[in-house]
């Protein structure tokens, strides 16, 4: 009731960009962690060429925010949030439709574009209108994602009971219909000219060195947030020896997020600086992978998983929040972009770095992964620590927000 609540607090636009990320993960989950099996056994393609469709994938999406966020700031984060669940429905309908590898490619380069397109303009979007309150609407907003990334796996697993394409074809419904409900109720908001080129855009903000030391102080975050879906899978997995057991880390994570997102965001936010809380919510991460590493069972991965959702809960939202403090309003888009450049590289890096140590501890250091993921989260907080201590980050979102787009005459 809480969430619901504060989210009716927001204006139309926010509220409905909560539902789209709700939506948006539902849609995702419920075809892609599926998708490499259906290539595998039902097409029967090898391992060498799943692999190349899905890292196109990937790298159609992660090499492209930048694009995405550039695009926010020049045409404006409506029509780009409306053009990438576009994308991604029409790529999403051709998994479903195709079978060739021609097809196949161009579902994938389409469905990473639509997401290197929606997700930093989402973020400006969300930035943007909530003014003062983007912490909360950033908690919201991580409570409405991590629900939908544990309904669309248990709704792909019912779906599948009838064949992959259903699958397909129901996931691409969703997002027709996230487009659909965008341009009809997404209030639009005009772009501000930031007065350089594109290219000037971005070099000024890689020429901030603050920014760039705190995206990849931040590093920690994205590698341990990926381990919910490599490394502690794999221990319920290993220390149940049911399948099913995975589930249960995303259970207790959602269940976890819906009860203390909010009361954690709002009562840090009244208490700090954001640098300090999101130091704490790293080192908290770091700490996660302990019991696992050193205690046998599932009662440890579990108690890990929900330490590791805590911390989340804690730096997620201020650092969405002081993202659009490190600079000008009118690139708030293309600084998400590259942040989540810096992160997609890092993300791919560290689960390597976690897939190599997984490897390895198999021949007797189990603990291996676990402690390689502790270090990573330490190492991130004091990295933030060290900027907060050098007064590097911004003390509070920027003031100049521009007014919300309710208040303006609509386009």
């Amino acid at each position: 009731m809480r969430t619901w609540h504060e989210m009716r607090r927001f204006p139309l636009a926010v509220r409905l960009l909560l539902v789209n990320q709700f939506g948006v993960n539902t849609g995702f989950y419920l075809l892609i962690p599926y998708l490499a099996t259906h290539l595998t056994e039902n097409l029967g393609l090898s391992a060498a060429v799943v692999g190349v469709v899905l890292g196109v994938r990937n790298l159609s999406q992660q090499g492209l925010f930048l694009i995405g966020g550039s695009a926010s700031d020049r045409l404006g984060a409506r029509g780009v949030i409306i053009a990438g669940c576009a994308l991604r429905t029409l790529g999403f309908a051709l998994f479903a439709l195709g079978d060739g590898l021609a097809v196949l490619l161009a579902a994938s380069v389409l469905s990473g574009v639509a997401g290197a397109l929606f997700n930093p303009a989402v973020r400006a979007y969300l930035a943007q209108e909530a003014g003062e309150r983007r912490a909360e609407a950033f908690a919201l907003f991580n409570v409405f994602a991590t629900t939908g990334a544990l309904v669309g796996p248990l709704l792909g697993s019912v779906l599948l009971l009838v064949d992959f394409r259903t699958s397909a074809l129901t996931a691409a419904g969703i997002f027709a219909v996230l487009t659909v409900a965008q341009a009809l109720v997404l209030p639009a908001r005009r772009a501000e000219p930031s007065g350089s080129t594109v290219l000037g855009d971005w070099r000024e903000v890689l020429g901030n060195r603050a920014f760039l030391a705190f995206a990849l102080a931040m590093v920690g975050m994205f590698t341990l947030e990926n381990q919910l879906y490599l490394l502690l899978p794999a221990g319920a997995r290993e220390a149940t020896g049911w399948d099913g057991a995975a589930g249960i880390v995303f259970l207790v994570g959602t269940v976890a997020n819906l009860a203390l997102q909010l009361r954690i965001t709002r009562s840090l936010k009244a208490r700090g600086s954001r640098g300090r809380w999101i130091a704490t919510g790293l080192t908290v991460m770091g700490l996660a992978f302990l019991p696992p590493a050193f205690l046998p069972g599932i009662v440890p991965v579990l108690a890990g998983a929900l330490l590791l959702y805590v911390g989340v809960m804690i730096a997620q939202p201020f650092v969405m929040e002081l993202i659009p403090g490190f600079g000008r309003p009118e690139l708030t888009g293309t600084y998400f972009g590259i942040f989540y450049v810096v992160s997609g590289v890092a993300a791919a890096l560290g689960n390597t770095a976690v897939g190599w140590a997984m490897d390895t501890g198999e021949r007797g250091a189990a603990w291996l992964p676990w402690l390689c993921c502790a270090c990573m989260g330490l190492a991130s907080a004091l990295g933030v620590a060290w900027l907060h201590r050098l007064h590097a980050l911004p003390a509070s979102p920027a003031p100049d927000v521009p007014t919300p787009a309710g208040e303006r005459s609509k386009a």
